[in-house]
């Protein structure tokens, strides 16, 4: 199967990933449904200046309620269900929230799959699911951990997604990425966080715990792997990992920031930015041989490179501006 031609919905399009594969489904040929979250400004997000906006339909709406959730899967070979609550410090003080939006709103996009007989329904999970890994590197059948409220509800909304499968038959496939980094990426995750206080110029770097260690994968790949999973008809049913397959601590991650920049910048761990101990996940590195198998992927993007296109994106003045450097964004 191939997504040219066919009629698609992306939840979650105006944020960080939903507008990179927004993008990337208009470049292959795909008839685009961009849902955003209503507001009464009508932003479209960071679909406001994308150069393919003339051919996405744009719909603004909220994925908590189920009738409007009818209404945007109406037409759709295929639903990218990337609309969620994901800042994990946030998770900490507004739990209800990611309850309605990560389990409610999967459910009520489901319900609409099902209801309007769509062919490939593609989920997000997270492989904040894993928990801290209890071996490495970590594949789709590693214990699931819920060790924040944001880890909770994404488990939650995977199992109700792989229901759907086993209950009603619909096609259903869980894509797990590991941690996404690129061009776009809001101010709570750490990259953004690293890049944009360099650049609007502190002496000291603050962030959270520096020792555990991540796998990045850059935003172009996770895209990919999104598509090759919608296109692989033997990945209905299943779970899949997207990653790289390799780890950096974010101390690490940190010094090579400072690298590329050529900055002399110190690197200071801020209790503040710390995840209570039993909920920081201290270690994760993908296994990616099922999608691997399942498609051919492998990604594509070393991390020096990604990291180069990043800081370049986020150094530019009308970007940079958009992020507030000296304030710890939840």
């Amino acid at each position: 199967m191939t997504i040219e031609g066919k009629k698609v919905l992306v939840t979650g399009a105006d944020g960080f990933i939903g507008s990179h594969l927004t993008e990337m489904l208009v470049a292959r040929g795909a008839q685009v449904r961009a849902l955003c979250l209503y507001n009464s400004f009508n932003d479209w997000g960071w679909l406001e200046n994308l150069p393919c906006l003339d051919r996405i339909e744009v719909l603004t709406g909220d994925v908590r309620d189920p009738h409007f959730a009818r209404v945007a899967a109406q037409n759709c070979h295929t639903v990218f269900h990337l609309a969620a609550l994901i800042a994990i410090p946030y998770s900490y003080v507004a739990p209800d929230s990611y309850v309605q939006t990560n389990i409610i709103g999967t459910l009520n996009l489901l319900q609409a799959a099902r209801d309007n007989q769509v062919a490939r329904f593609i989920h997000t999970s997270t492989s904040e699911v894993y928990g801290t890994a209890r071996r490495v590197p970590i594949d789709e059948t590693h214990p699931l951990q819920a060790q924040s409220p944001y880890s909770a509800t994404k488990i939650g909304a995977d199992a109700l997604a792989y229901s759907f499968f086993n209950s009603f038959g619909l096609p259903v496939t869980i894509a797990r990425p590991f941690n996404t980094y690129g061009p776009r990426q809001s101010a709570r995750a750490v990259i953004p966080t690293i890049i944009s206080q360099i650049a609007a110029g502190k002496n000291t770097i603050r962030l959270g715990s520096l020792h555990p260690t991540r796998d990045f994968n850059y935003v172009e790949d996770s895209c990919r792997g999104f598509i090759e999973l919608a296109e692989c008809v033997a990945a209905v049913g299943e779970t899949v990992n997207i990653g790289s397959n390799s780890e950096i601590s974010i101390g690490d991650l940190a010094g090579l920031i400072k690298e590329l920049m050529g900055s002399p910048t110190s690197i200071e761990a801020d209790d503040v930015r710390k995840r209570p101990d039993a909920s920081e996940v201290e270690q994760l590195v993908c296994d990616n041989s099922r999608i691997r198998q399942l498609t051919g992927y492998t990604s594509q993007v070393g991390i020096r490179e990604g990291l180069s296109r990043t800081i370049a994106w986020f150094t530019r003045p009308e970007n940079l501006r958009r992020y507030k450097a000296g304030i710890y964004n939840l």
